[in-house]
């Protein structure tokens, strides 16, 4: 499964973005699917992530009630949309693809990684 993540780009704080993961190469609708980010010179991080079903959800402290995760398996894609954007959410976004079953917190949980794509808030 190939995976590429799309959507960042600059915008101020306070606004909006919204990501997409589409994969390739194979389905993803039996995957449990998650978002990191990696700032600047810090370690990669957990955002966000999604049972198969979409009915499991589970945020890192620092965006729960600002991120919503959701995905679409008849487009075989994952999307983060990001609300109130601040300064410190800055940083390259990727997803990747867990194949057991129950949601992902770690990286070593996951089997696929895509390209990331860079989110920058800044005025």
């Amino acid at each position: 499964v190939q995976l590429q993540a799309s959507g960042g780009g600059l915008v101020q704080p306070g606004g909006s973005l919204r990501l997409s993961c589409v994969a390739s190469g194979g389905t993803i609708s039996t995957y449990v699917m998650g978002w990191f980010r990696q700032a600047p010179g810090k370690e990669r991080e957990f955002v966000a992530t999604i049972s198969w079903s979409g009915q499991g959800t589970y945020y890192a402290s620092s965006v729960r009630g600002r991120f919503t995760i959701s995905r679409d398996n008849t487009k075989n894609t994952v999307y983060l949309q990001m609300y109130s954007l601040k300064p410190e959410d800055t940083a390259v976004y990727c997803c990747a693809a867990r194949r057991k079953s129950g949601l992902g917190y770690e990286l070593d949980d996951y089997d696929y990684w895509g390209q990331g794509t860079l989110v920058t808030v800044s005025s």
